[in-house]
C-alpha cells in the first residue's frame, strides 16, 4: 500500500535451494513453466527475481524449507496462503486457480522438488494429506520461528558505554514544544504535537519553496522513518541501518549497520536521542544505543523474542534515564507488552503486560477455549508523555486472531486501548479501550497530541487518539471522559458482524489512521489528521488455525479496487470538522503544523 523505494546497484549471489521431497505431492513441467511467468509478472516485484532478494519474505531457501517442511503443516496451508494473500494488497486473490496452482508448482521446483507427471490439484482433501519434507541433512529445524541470534544477548562497544556526543539534555527535551530549531522526538516533542513554532515560511511565501537537497538511503523497500534533528544533524533509519546526515546539505556523517539474523528489509520507524546517544530497536529483538557523534555502538541488548514472533518496529521514547519501547506484530499472536530500559546499559526496569498473564487484572476478559492461543496487543506507533502527571501513554493494538471476536470471548483487555502508565513503575493508572470486540483489525495507533484547550469556558488537559477504525477521539486527561469522536475517513458497516460469506466494511485492514497521527496547531486550536480511505470485504474462516509464523487472522480479506486519502481538520475543543482535503491515494505520510499558518503533508502521488 505504501512503499517508498530508493534505487541501488545490487549484486546477488545465487544460492542453491534447500531440497524438498514430496509426500503425496506432484506437479508437472507445464505447471512449473507457467508458474515461472506468473511469478515474474505478479510476485517478483516483492519477493525478488531470485525468490530471496526482494523486500518481502523469501520464498526459497533454508527458512522457507524449515517453515513448510514441518510435519504439522500441509500443502493445503501453503496453497491457501498463496491463493488468498497474493499478490499483496488490493490484488490478493485476483488470479485464476490455474495461475495459483502454477506459481505454487514453480515455488516447489525452485525449492528443489522434482517435477512429476501428475498435475498439482486444488482439491483440498488431497492437499491436506500432502506433506513437504526437507531432504535429510539440509536443514536443522522444522520450527518456523527458529532464529538463532548471531550476536550475544548483551554486548558493549569497543570504546565502552560512554558517548563522545552531547545532548539533547533532559531540559532540552522538556522544552521541545517551544524549540523552533530542532525536532527532538519522532513527533517533535514529548507531548507529540507534530507542531513547529517556525513562522518564516508562511502563506505569503510558501509557493517559493524548492528542494534544497536529497539523500538516498541505499536500500530498497519501505521507508517509514520519522526523522529526528538535533544541532543540524538529522537521524534516520531503515530496517537494519541507522544514519546521520547534515540536515541542511544532506551530506552523510555516519552510518551504522546492524548484524542481524533475519532476512529481508523490515520496517523501522525511527530513533530516540538523549545525552549523546541514539537509541533504536531491531526486527530481531535488540535494543541498541549508538554514539550520536560517529555512530559507534555503545551497547546492544536482546529484549524481545523473535522466535515467538516479537519484532520491534516502533520509534522508542526517552525520558530521564529510561527508554520506553515495545514489540509489534499482533498477527503473530505475541502477548504484547511495553517495557522501560536503562539508557546507560539497556537493563530492564519494568514491563507491563498488555495481554495480561493468567491471574493478572484483565486476564478475566480473555475466555479462549483450552488450547486456543491468546495474543495481540503489539505496539508499532509513537508514545507520548504527560510530564506533569508522570504518565506514559501507549497505543495498544488489536487482539489475535483478528476477526472472530466471538471465538476470542470477552473484551480482550488491554488491546485497542489507550494506556496511561506510571513512568517510573509501569503501573497502570488508567485506560480507555477504544475498539472493544474488534472484528476488523482496527488497531489503536495514536495517543497524541497531548494538548490544553478551552472547552465550555474552561481550560482542560486533553489527549487526541486515533486508529485504523478511522475515528479521531479526544479524551479529558483529568476526568478520563471522552470529549468527542469524529470520523476522519469513510465509515461503513462498522457494527455489522463479519461472516463466512463476507462482510464489506470501511475502513479495511489498511485503512483509517496508520503510523502517522494528528498534528495540533495551538494558534488555530485545530487537530489535523491524515487518513486512509480503503474499504475491504472481511471473511471469517470455517476453522481457526494458529500456525506459528503466519498471520493469525481467523479469516481472510479482499480489498476494494479503489482507494483514496483524506487530511481532515477538526476543532480541537468541539470535534467539528473545519475543512477536509481529498487525496487521490491513501495519506500515510506525516502531517506537520507550523506557526506560519501552514499544514504540511506528504502524498503517495509524490507531492
Amino acid at each position: 500500500m505504501n512503499r517508498f523505494s530508493s534505487m541501488r546497484l545490487v549484486v546477488v549471489a545465487l544460492c542453491a535451494p534447500m531440497p524438498l521431497a514430496a509426500q503425496g505431492v506432484s506437479f508437472t513441467r507445464a505447471q512449473a513453466d507457467h508458474g515461472q511467468g506468473v511469478y515474474a509478472r505478479d510476485c517478483a516485484s516483492c519477493h525478488g527475481a531470485q525468490l530471496t532478494d526482494g523486500n518481502a519474505t523469501p520464498v526459497a531457501g533454508a527458512a522457507f524449507a524449515a517453515k513448510w517442511s514441518s510435519p504439522t503443516r500441509s500443502l493445503d496451508e501453503l496453497f491457501t496462503l498463496i491463493r488468498t494473500k497474493m499478490p499483496s494488497g488490493k490484488l490478493a486473490g485476483s488470479l485464476t486457480s490455474g495461475d495459483y496452482l502454477a506459481v505454487t508448482a514453480y515455488l516447489l521446483e525452485r525449492n528443489g522438488m522434482a517435477v512429476g507427471t501428475t498435475p498439482l490439484t486444488s482439491n483440498r482433501a488431497v492437499l491436506t494429506k500432502s506433506r513437504l519434507a526437507a531432504v535429510a541433512g539440509t536443514t536443522s529445524s522444522t520450527t518456523p520461528w527458529n532464529v538463532k541470534s548471531i550476536v550475544a544477548d548483551y554486548q558493549e562497544g569497543t570504546r565502552g558505554r560512554t558517548p563522545k556526543g552531547m545532548g539533547p539534555t533532559q531540559a532540552e527535551l522538556l522544552a521541545a514544544e517551544e524549540n523552533s530549531r530542532d525536532w527532538l522526538t519522532h513527533t517533535h516533542d514529548l507531548a507529540g504535537t507534530r507542531y513547529s513554532p517556525l513562522a518564516q515560511v508562511n502563506t505569503t511565501n510558501v509557493s517559493r519553496l524548492r528542494v534544497a537537497c536529497s539523500f538516498q538511503v541505499g536500500e530498497p523497500g519501505g521507508f517509514q522513518t520519522g526523522p529526528v534533528v538535533y544541532n543540524g544533524t538529522m537521524f534516520i533509519t531503515t530496517g537494519w541501518s541507522t544514519m546521520a546526515i547534515d540536515a541542511a546539505t544532506c551530506r552523510p556523517k555516519w552510518r551504522h549497520d546492524w548484524k542481524h539474523a533475519l532476512g529481508g528489509n523490515p520496517t523501522y520507524r525511527g530513533v530516540a536521542i538523549k545525552d549523546g546517544r541514539v537509541v533504536r530497536g531491531t526486527a530481531d529483538g535488540y535494543l541498541l544505543a549508538l554514539d550520536a557523534s560517529d555512530g559507534e555502538l555503545l551497547w546492544s541488548r536482546k529484549i524481545a523474542e523473535v522466535n515467538i514472533g516479537e519484532r520491534i518496529t516502533m520509534p522508542p521514547l526517552i525520558y530521564g534515564d529510561l527508554i520506553y519501547i515495545a514489540p509489534a506484530v499482533s498477527e503473530n499472536a505475541i502477548r504484547g507488552w511495553i517495557g522501560a530500559y536503562r539508557l546507560d546499559n539497556g537493563e530492564r526496569v519494568w514491563r507491563f503486560n498488555i495481554v495480561p498473564a493468567p491471574g493478572e487484572p484483565g486476564s478475566e476478559t480473555w475466555k479462549f477455549p483450552a488450547g486456543f492461543p491468546v495474543g495481540g496487543g503489539g505496539v508499532w506507533t509513537p508514545l507520548s508523555i504527560d510530564t506533569r502527571r508522570g504518565l506514559l501513554h501507549v497505543a495498544a493494538t488489536n487482539p489475535a486472531p483478528d476477526f472472530p471476536s466471538a471465538a476470542r470471548g470477552g473484551t480482550n483487555l488491554y488491546t485497542n486501548s489507550a494506556l496511561a502508565l506510571d513512568l517510573k513503575s509501569g503501573k497502570l493508572v488508567w485506560y480507555d479501550q477504544m475498539v472493544p470486540l474488534d472484528e476488523h483489525d482496527w488497531d489503536l495507533t495514536q495517543v497524541a497530541p497531548l494538548y490544553r484547550a478551552n472547552v465550555d469556558g474552561r481550560e482542560r488537559d486533553l489527549m487526541a487518539t486515533a486508529g485504523k477504525d478511522g475515528m479521531l477521539r479526544v479524551v479529558d486527561r483529568e476526568t478520563r471522559k471522552r470529549l468527542f469522536a469524529t470520523p476522519v475517513t469513510t465509515i461503513e458497516n462498522a457494527d455489522v458482524a463479519v461472516t463466512n460469506k463476507g462482510t464489506r466494511a470501511c475502513p479495511g485492514v489498511l485503512g483509517g489512521v496508520e503510523w502517522n497521527g494528528p498534528a495540533y496547531d495551538p494558534g488555530a486550536n485545530v487537530l489535523v489528521t491524515p487518513a486512509v480511505d480503503w474499504c475491504y470485504t472481511f471473511f471469517l474462516a470455517d476453522t481457526i488455525r494458529f500456525v506459528p509464523g503466519d498471520n493469525y487472522l481467523g479469516g481472510t480479506v479482499k480489498a476494494d479496487s479503489a482507494s483514496q486519502g483524506w487530511v481532515t481538520a477538526v476543532d480541537a475543543s468541539t470535534g467539528n470538522v473545519r475543512w477536509r482535503y481529498r487525496s487521490p491515494r491513501p495519506v500515510v505520510g506525516a502531517v506537520t503544523a507550523t506557526a506560519g499558518g501552514l499544514m504540511f503533508a506528504g502524498e503517495l502521488t509524490g507531492d
